[in-house]
């Protein structure tokens, strides 16, 4: 009888402890993010409308450049910039505020979302410091991706269906995806490429739009479209950064004041 009493003990204690590891697990997967340390990352900017409201995401690629997506496009004397940013409900006081100067758009397209990509110089060149540097782009010594770990950050919401923004600047840590086209038959062009986790729970979402996707230490992608949020079954699309270096390259240099 003892015996008998210790192996449902025991059985029960084991039920227990493998119902709490799932538990955990779930709870990993619904997070799907944290808030970052203040500041560190240096090339994230934050695109605010003129009564300095978030709307978008971008990413610092020259001291007085922004890189960030089409869909994101609003006037330039409806726009606003700024770097060292981290809480959108309080000024902190590292903050660095731009009005824009130029936008170049590259033949987007808004039905298929091709070509999602959007230039910004700034009002005047950046500081940089400890909290403000550029992020580095791919060259043509950058391998390829395929099943990277890689970085994508924002003030997006943190819950699917929520339309409430974070204040506070958050990453999370996603995959490279590399047969994005399975997932979305017929509307993945060369230019974009697939991130997420195969297990969902994990994604850019609104708020995120235009913000950076950064793979060993590269800019590689800009978020730009998906289905739902942090869907297994409908990782997050971006727009291929490394397909428009040339033309970013040729914007700054043909840049006159």
């Amino acid at each position: 009888m003892a015996t008998k009493n210790m192996a449902t003990m025991l059985c029960s204690t084991m039920l227990l402890l493998l119902s709490l590891a799932v538990s955990e697990t779930f709870t990993a997967r619904i997070i799907g993010g944290q808030e970052v340390q203040p500041y560190s990352i240096k090339y994230q900017a934050s695109l605010q409308t003129e009564k300095f409201q978030h709307y978008c995401g971008a990413t610092l690629v020259h001291p007085q450049w922004v890189v960030s997506a089409a869909h994101c496009w609003r006037p330039s004397t409806l726009m606003k910039v700024v770097l060292s940013e981290h809480n959108l409900e309080t000024e902190e006081g590292f903050e660095q505020v731009f009005n824009v100067s130029k936008i170049h758009v590259h033949n987007y397209n808004y039905r298929t979302f091709n070509n999602d990509i959007m230039f910004i110089k700034l009002s005047e060149p950046a500081q940089m410091n400890a909290y403000v540097q550029p992020v580095a782009l791919p060259d043509d010594n950058t391998p390829q991706l395929y099943n990277n770990d890689c970085t994508v950050s924002g003030w997006g919401v943190t819950q699917v269906y929520s339309n409430y923004l974070s204040p506070v600047l958050r990453a999370v840590d996603v995959k490279i995806m590399p047969y994005c086209s399975y997932y979305y038959w017929g509307r993945i062009t060369s230019n974009m490429l697939c991130a997420g986790s195969q297990m969902g729970g994990k994604d850019s979402c609104q708020g995120d739009s235009g913000g950076p996707l950064v793979c060993n230490g590269k800019f590689e992608g800009i978020v730009s479209w998906g289905i739902s949020c942090a869907n297994a079954y409908y990782p997050g699309v971006y727009t291929k950064v490394r397909n428009y270096i040339q033309w970013i390259n040729w914007v700054m240099e043909n840049d006159t004041p």
